[in-house]
């Protein structure tokens, strides 16, 4: 019997583990995936926590129940995963032996990583939106908020859903409009970039949008330290950025398993082959979804793109093959923009975000880098298609690969080229 272990039961590993289940005959694979709880969060609804758009049992199910018949749930904490012997160390004592293994263990919120940022102000002055917890208090947070700065803040690239953060801004705006508290409220959007967005086309849509709802652009600020008592954001060039309510993203790291086991980075993010997704030093392990450190979006959608790219390589290895299959770092994200519109965004490794339709030429019926009502809906109407298709496995009826059908290159001259999500080096 071949044994294959997934390390965490969220997006990428659940949709592994019920893709491959359907694939590997039951008489000759066991399927192990494990998880510290029953809880799955659909975190793409975190967004919408704060400004009672969902409430908090519309982003909870129960793991078990998206988990195929055939596969294995063990509900415990990982020790550490020692490749060596290809065995995986329980908190509890137990071990699980593998002969493949995938590290599908995320990324996660490292507050403790900024000075300042877990003082006396957080969750009192200072908010996150992106763990379940911090969402539902920044609700409460927000229901009180009427006059002041409101400062939405990036700490560092790479972060899960690169987009979410310039999201909440202008949801911010529209939910303050709504409730005529707009011209008491300042709002300033800070981030390490030197613009809204990581590529020129897009990045120049993003700023105008928001200086057209006179939302302050502080680009290119390093954080050093969170000045808890004087309420400021303080850079390492020593600019300062004051606050009455903090919405930050704080740094975001893998898992601190990747970290015990050696095989992350100084990020904890699992080093791997970015068009395979195999571990650059263990041929029997992947990293999948945002646990590697593959230079795309950890977004939701590159899980589900990368992951029917790995499946299909999976059957082939396992079978003696090579592995035909080459992930182009596929990304798909709407992006609310506030007042029931949104954008589309669609791009790779190498294309950066282009105006267009899609999915399909002229038709669509979506439209890219363009706000409408439709886009929004497409937001919204995702997380019946994450709960009811992505996660039990079932086909979608678009390209894991990238297509440039519907898109409109800019004339000869303009930039069209480069990695929309840049590494921490160009960071």
């Amino acid at each position: 019997m071949r044994r294959l272990l997934v390390l965490g039961g969220g997006t990428a590993g659940t949709m592994v583990v019920n893709r491959l289940r359907r694939a590997l005959p039951r008489s000759e694979w066991e399927i192990t995936v494990v998880d510290r709880d029953d809880d799955h969060r659909y975190q793409p609804g975190y967004l919408f926590l704060p400004f009672g758009t969902y409430t908090p049992d519309q982003v909870t199910r129960k793991r078990h129940t998206f988990i195929a018949d055939g596969v294995d749930l063990v509900l415990a904490e990982v020790e550490r995963v020692d490749a060596d012997t290809n065995e995986v160390l329980l908190t509890d004592g137990r071990s699980l032996g593998y002969d493949y293994l995938v590290i599908a263990t995320g990324t996660v919120p490292r507050p403790d990583q900024t000075p300042g940022m877990l003082g006396s102000q957080w969750r009192r002055s200072i908010f996150d939106f992106y763990s379940y917890d911090g969402a539902v208090a920044l609700a409460t947070a927000l229901r009180s908020f009427d006059h002041g700065r409101l400062v939405v803040h990036v700490t560092e690239m790479p972060v899960k859903c690169p987009v979410a953060p310039l999201e909440f801004t202008f949801l911010a705006d529209a939910w303050l409009r709504d409730r005529g508290l707009r011209d008491r409220v300042e709002l300033v959007f800070v981030t390490p970039l030197s613009g809204a967005f990581t590529q020129p086309i897009a990045s120049d849509q993003l700023g105008a949008m928001l200086e057209e709802r006179k939302i302050l652009l502080e680009p290119d600020f390093m954080v050093e330290r969170i000045d808890d008592v004087q309420k400021l954001l303080v850079s390492y060039d020593e600019r300062e950025v004051p606050f009455d309510l903090l919405v930050t993203v704080p740094l975001n790291m893998g898992s601190e398993v990747v970290a015990r086991s050696g095989l992350g980075d100084e990020l904890n993010y699992v080093p791997v082959d970015k068009h395979t997704l195999q571990s650059t030093a263990h041929d029997n392990v992947f990293a999948i979804g945002d646990a590697s450190d593959i230079p795309a979006s950890k977004a939701g959608s590159v899980a589900h793109f990368s992951v029917e790219v790995f499946v299909d390589n999976f059957l082939q290895l396992v079978h003696g093959r090579p592995m035909t299959g080459s992930f182009d770092g596929h990304a798909n994200c709407f992006v609310e923009t506030g007042d029931g519109k949104g954008l589309l965004i669609d791009f790779n490794y190498d294309t950066q975000p282009l105006p267009g339709r899609y999915p399909l030429p002229v038709v669509g019926p979506l439209s890219l880098l363009k706000e409408t009502r439709a886009n929004h809906l497409g937001k919204l109407a995702f997380r019946w298609v994450y709960w009811n298709v992505l996660l039990p496995g079932r086909p979608l009826p678009l390209p894991a690969l990238m297509s440039m059908a519907g898109k409109v290159v800019p004339a000869e001259g303009s930039p069209t080229q480069g990695s929309p999500t840049p590494s921490r080096e160009e960071d």
